[in-house]
């Protein structure tokens, strides 16, 4: 008999070593009628954002951080395979799928904190996945679900002058709206399929804003008007183009409008016109450029899609690269 139970005790303790676990004696006031109950560690990763109780990261290098309540070591943290978007394969633990990828970590001095930094992809179907911690207090892999947006918002904006004898004061209203309404706050017109549209601002400027640098306008706006989420609706009120005759002649002046859409994460998307205004001050001339100036190299508007004697455009259809999906 005492040679069966030496036998049970020897794989026993083999079983624990096989997931890397190595059974120990609590430390004192740890596990006495508390009925020993597992807990796992607090994570985060930077720049995360909480919608509906779940989690939504921005497509790049993010550090995660995981703390532990009391000195933890071992510990490795793995990113599943639908975050970091590639479908390499390694021997990983038992519960951590072959996809997922380590994340090489490191510990404060009270290996209470560890800190890593991994660049999340994500894939164009916006799903969720888990990071995982492995240690030896749980033996079995902590799951903490995220989703990353790797993509910026869409919309379709229409730009008019609108309630055409609306400013006593002189000048005119100039309207940027969702031309039809988006039930569904993701279709042709407006919104991101993913963490959801945030914010939008429209920039009116009267020089090209991006004539020697490209992603920050290098001059100042004249004018402004913004919001949030779904549909977009906002209107540059009583914009006296004459205020201007000193700096761009008399007659048409032309001034350049920048949308900008942030996503919940800040993804962001760009639509670009040109708003031409007669000296009594209505709306000539609205043209899009539909050249891609997104990717941050300088380069010129592009072609200017416009027709003579049109008071209104819908700009930022998908037709304009890297914008709509």
């Amino acid at each position: 008999m005492k040679k069966l139970l030496l036998v049970l005790m020897v794989v026993a303790l083999a079983a624990f070593l096989l997931v890397g676990c190595i059974p120990g004696t609590p430390a004192e006031g740890e596990g006495e009628g508390e009925g020993e109950v597992e807990t796992c560690p607090t994570l985060t990763v930077s720049g995360e954002v909480t919608i509906a109780g779940a989690k939504y990261l921005k497509k790049g290098t993010q550090t995660i951080t995981v703390t532990f309540a009391a000195a933890t070591e071992p510990v490795s943290v793995y990113v599943g395979a639908k975050l970091d978007g590639d479908t390499a394969t390694k021997a990983n633990p038992v519960g951590v799928p072959e996809t997922a990828q380590e994340v090489v970590m490191s510990a404060d001095a009270t290996k209470k904190v560890y800190t890593g930094k991994f660049y999340f992809k994500g894939d164009t179907d916006c799903d969720t996945a888990y990071i995982y911690v492995v240690t030896c207090a749980t033996c079995a892999p902590c799951k903490y679900s995220y989703t990353v947006d790797n993509a910026g918002p869409c919309s379709s904006i229409k730009i008019y002058e609108y309630p055409e004898t609306g400013c006593t004061c002189g000048g005119v209203n100039i309207r940027f709206v969702t031309p039809s309404a988006a039930a569904t706050c993701y279709s042709s017109y407006c919104g991101d399929n993913c963490s959801g549209l945030g914010t939008y601002t429209v920039d009116l400027y009267k020089t090209n804003p991006f004539n020697t640098c490209c992603d920050v306008p290098c001059a100042s706006t004249v004018a402004n008007c913004g919001g949030t989420g779904c549909n977009i609706d906002c209107t540059i009120p009583c914009f006296d183009a004459n205020v201007y005759a000193t700096l761009v002649g008399t007659g048409t002046k032309t001034f350049y409008a920048v949308v900008t859409l942030l996503d919940k994460v800040g993804n962001k998307s760009r639509y670009y016109a040109q708003i031409d205004l007669d000296s009594g001050n209505n709306i000539k001339r609205i043209g899009e450029y539909t050249a891609d100036l997104q990717s941050g190299v300088c380069t010129s508007w592009g072609t200017l899609k416009q027709t003579e004697g049109t008071t209104e455009l819908v700009i930022g259809t998908a037709t304009v690269a890297g914008v709509c999906p």
